[in-house]
This record gives structure tokens, C-alpha cells and sequence, in this order.
């Protein structure tokens, strides 16, 4: 049976032999819903590639000690794959993401899109941003994923597009692309973004924008994928290319 995954830091000292103090809410989730329980196994990582693999060795009502039996340092994907989701409607948007931190992505940046029907206004950002870094978090640990995402601030267009330019490879997921995206090869090393429009598709203005600054439009197959689906489909197939189900 595979662990549970708990984040939290963990020290210099933190070493194989050593006994780590799980605390805060992590630890109280542990003891309440969990029903950790002595004997059991336990893995913790810092949400950064730090994790350690230990049995529990004293439950306390807030607290959880572990006795450590290894600690690793994951290495990152050579290709960092970032997933650019528009915000849109009911919960289609956090679904996508959710699925997409399952998946391995590295990076979630929210997109005010000029067709998003869901608008984040100035009171709504930050707001709307930590509740984001909460879903994709929790997928992370749900996955046992060793690196949590970052969820960046939201972008609009013009920034977006600024933001992209130091990219190797953007894709912009277009159904009315006349290329495929199994035409493209993502880099063995470096940094791709996947573009996903809402629900009433990226528009004429974006899809110029985005071509005039030499990013890559690409359909995913016959059908109109929804947005909440769009950005899986293209993301296992990177990874697929890329030899992450290896």
C-alpha cells in the first residue's frame, strides 16, 4: 500500500535515523481524518522535491512524530510543462487544473481571456489565486506528487503574451487549427506552455496576438474539447512524447 502524502518543511536535519515533528493543520488532518496511527506508514515533502519516507511513531492529539527511514531529493522534469487555463464558468476551470495537477504540471497561470465569462475583478485576484494554489495543493497531495504548482496571478492577454516570451514551445489549443498536435515535438529540456481557452473559444484579436508573437496553434483532433478537458488531452500527450508514462 502506497503512503499518504503530507507538505510540510523539513529541515537540514532531517535525516534517516532522525524523528520529524509533523504539525499544524497537516498534522491534525493526519490524526482526525487520517487516523494515522503508530506503526503506519507516512511519506512529507517540502512541495519542492524534498521528501522523506518514514513509519509513525507517536500520535498526539495535534502533533505526529515520525521516525524517518529515508529522505530524497526528486528531481524535476527535464521539460517543465505550464498549463495557461482561462477562467471560466461554474467549476470547469478548477477541474481543469485540479486534473492537470494530478497529471505533473509544474505551473498554473489563470487567464482573463475576452471571452471568460467569469471575470476576476480587482477584489476577486488574489482572492481567486489562493484559492487556485488550495485546489492544485490538494491534487498534489492527492497524486503524491512531490512538487506542488504554482499558481501564478492572473493575466490578461497582452500580459500573457509577455509573459510567454522567454517560452520554448507555447501551444494555443485552436480546433479550427490546421495543424495537429501530434505535429509537435516538445523539447527534451526546457519550458512549454499549453494554452486553453473558455468556453466560447479564444478569440480572433487573441489568436492573431498570439500568432504575431510566434506561438503555435494546434487542434486536438475532429471534436471541440471543453475547456475543462482541452488542457489534460494536450498534456498527456507532451508527456506521453516526452516519456513520462515510461
Amino acid at each position: 500500500m502506497v503512503e499518504p502524502l503530507f507538505f510540510a518543511a523539513i529541515g537540514k536535519d532531517t535525516t534517516a535515523g532522525s524523528v520529524f515533528i509533523l504539525g499544524g493543520p497537516e498534522a491534525k488532518h493526519a490524526v482526525s481524518v487520517k487516523r494515522m496511527t503508530v506503526g503506519e506508514s507516512i511519506a512529507v515533502s517540502d512541495g519542492a522535491g524534498l521528501k522523506l519516507r518514514g513509519t509513525v511513531s507517536k500520535v498526539l492529539k495535534e502533533t505526529l512524530e515520525v521516525s524517518v527511514e529515508s529522505v530524497d531529493e526528486i528531481p524535476k522534469p527535464l521539460t517543465k510543462l505550464v498549463l495557461v487555463q482561462a477562467l471560466a464558468k461554474g467549476d470547469r476551470d478548477e477541474l481543469a487544473i485540479q486534473a492537470c495537477t494530478e497529471l505533473g504540471v509544474s505551473e498554473v497561470i489563470p487567464w482573463q481571456a475576452d471571452r471568460s465569462i467569469s471575470i476576476w475583478k480587482a477584489e476577486k485576484k488574489q482572492k481567486g489565486q489562493t484559492r487556485w494554489q488550495s485546489i492544485v495543493t490538494e491534487a498534489a497531495k492527492q497524486s503524491l506528487r512531490s512538487y506542488v504548482p504554482k499558481v501564478s496571478e492572473v493575466l490578461e492577454s497582452a500580459e500573457l503574451i509577455q509573459m510567454l516570451q522567454g517560452f520554448d514551445q507555447v501551444l494555443i489549443l485552436d480546433p479550427e487549427s490546421g495543424t495537429s498536435i501530434t505535429e509537435q515535438n516538445p523539447p527534451k529540456a526546457g519550458a512549454v506552455a499549453i494554452v486553453v481557452g473558455p468556453e466560447g473559444g479564444i478569440s480572433e484579436q487573441e489568436l492573431a496576438a498570439f500568432s504575431k508573437a510566434g506561438f503555435t496553434a494546434a487542434h486536438l483532433g475532429s471534436g471541440v474539447l471543453r475547456t475543462s478537458t482541452a488542457g489534460i488531452a494536450a498534456l498527456s500527450y507532451l508527456q506521453a512524447k516526452l516519456g513520462d508514462w515510461n
